[in-house]
């Protein structure tokens, strides 16, 4: 389907941020390893969510999801999923799961099956099967899980064989901070609990950061330090520092938890306001929130837009007079596409750095944002972590009005910002139910009308 920019007009108002995507995941992946019933309030239902949902009920979690549709989730819902957890994981399914593109499912239940009483084997889509996983497979080796990639790529599928029983291991941290998150998760509940060594500095903290704060609320104990390799090293050299996760066996204690609203979607409706004009009030947005997207707030306002942060919701305010920054995405690279399309639209050189973790993703976000933009006259240039942006799109010296998502829900949410000043379209635009099903309904709140049109359909405004 092309999406693209039908209509603006009374730009601005009040919306609600959908759900947290990553606070979802892990939410309902620790909740379905807990003894009891848990109930979480307001979960982001999407496909990406889902694939974790039916993965713990194949394993033994009993899920009852609301009855809503989740293309079209209520934002004003307080709706809850009610799960009922086990201690005595069992994979139910004969066949290959199918987990689709969702890499974080991937990742944090490669652990997890690992605690089963029987074999499991995880696939995925073409982009799926691009996702490395050796470094996790290794690490799971000392921990008694016999973990391999069956094409022997270390990619997926992925066969894992049951026999978690614990221990020490360690991992680097430069490739995926969700292999942190899977052992973490998956080894507080094996015989001899977990001693996870983080060699060097690890990429997106934050998302570690998140995954401690949900086993915190279900009742987990964890101890956390920092190290440096030799006595006279500098605790700033961060290539020869380590960081220590030790977690004594324990259970996960059911729990009711309320997912908050995600930084990375609300990006899409504050980067509109900013490049438009005018203002916003994004509600379900915390202000103590652990997520590191939520540096969006920071760097749209050193773009030149006025921020004002309260207790749970965010007001920005515009006049459409955006320049160029520079800034590091170490632990926040999902906001990439946003930012590439916020520089692209700026004055002057936007320089993002910290990222090449973003190569690892849907796609090589690096990559497609500098091809996609290089479409419209933009001049770009790629870096092997990051990339510059000299601000401002000429479309008299791009190749092609249309824009390709690749797939990619993040790339379809960001590029449609660049409709709102250019006549563009994005070809595979509908794939944001990934992670923000209501996108075009909220987009819609603020004055901004979206249309999906099938591909061989000739759309004008």
């Amino acid at each position: 389907m092309i999406l693209k920019v039908k209509n603006v007009k009374n730009v601005g108002g009040v919306v609600k941020a959908p759900p947290s995507k990553s606070y979802t995941h892990r939410a309902v992946i620790i909740a379905s390893l807990a003894e009891g019933v848990s109930k979480l309030y307001d979960p982001l239902s999407s496909e990406d969510t889902l694939l974790s949902v039916n993965t713990c009920r194949k394993f033994g979690a009993d899920i009852k999801t609301s009855n809503f549709n989740f293309l079209r989730n209520n934002p004003n819902s307080n709706s809850y999923w009610e799960i009922k957890g086990t201690t005595k994981l069992e994979n139910s399914s004969k066949d290959p799961i199918d987990l689709k593109n969702s890499g974080t499912t991937l990742r944090i239940m490669t652990s997890v099956a690992g605690l089963s009483d029987n074999k499991t084997i995880f696939t995925g889509d073409k982009s799926l099967k691009t996702r490395p996983m050796d470094m996790l497979l290794e690490a799971l080796k000392p921990l008694g899980v016999n973990a391999y990639s069956i094409l022997e790529n270390g990619k997926p599928p992925i066969e894992i064989t049951p026999g978690f029983i614990g221990g020490k291991t360690s991992i680097d941290g430069n490739i995926s901070s969700q292999f942190i998150s899977s052992l973490l998760i998956a080894g507080t509940v094996s015989e001899k609990g977990i001693d996870l060594e983080v060699k060097g500095d690890f990429i997106s903290k934050s998302y570690v950061a998140m995954t401690l704060d949900v086993m915190d609320k279900f009742g987990i104990e964890i101890e956390t330090d920092l190290y440096t390799k030799h006595e006279n090293c500098n605790m700033a050299e961060k290539k020869c520092s380590s960081t220590y996760f030790s977690i004594k066996p324990q259970k996960y204690i059911a729990t009711d938890h309320v997912i908050e609203g995600d930084y990375s979607s609300a990006s899409y409706l504050l980067g509109a306001i900013a490049i438009l004009g005018g203002e916003i009030t994004v509600k379900n947005l915390f202000k103590n929130s652990k997520q590191g997207d939520k540096l969006i707030l920071d760097i749209i306002a050193k773009m030149g837009a006025k921020i004002m942060i309260d207790e749970d919701s965010v007001l920005l305010a515009s006049n459409g007079n955006l320049h160029g920054i520079e800034i590091d995405l170490h632990n926040a690279p999902d906001l990439l596409p946003s930012v590439s399309v916020l520089g692209a639209l700026s004055t002057g050189k936007t320089i993002m750095t910290g990222v090449k973790h973003a190569r690892f993703k849907e796609t090589d976000r690096i990559a497609k944002c500098v091809e996609e933009l290089s479409k419209l006259g933009c001049n770009i240039k790629e870096n092997e972590d990051g990339m510059e942006i000299i601000g401002g799109i000429d479309l008299e010296k791009g190749i092609s009005t249309e824009l390709n998502s690749h797939d990619d829900h993040r790339l379809a949410m960001a590029f449609s910002l660049i409709g709102l000043k250019h006549d563009i379209t994005i070809k595979d635009g509908n794939v944001f139910n990934v992670s923000f099903p209501n996108f075009m309904e909220a987009m819609a709140k603020i004055g901004i009308e979206l249309g999906l049109f099938e591909e061989s359909y000739s759309c004008t405004l």
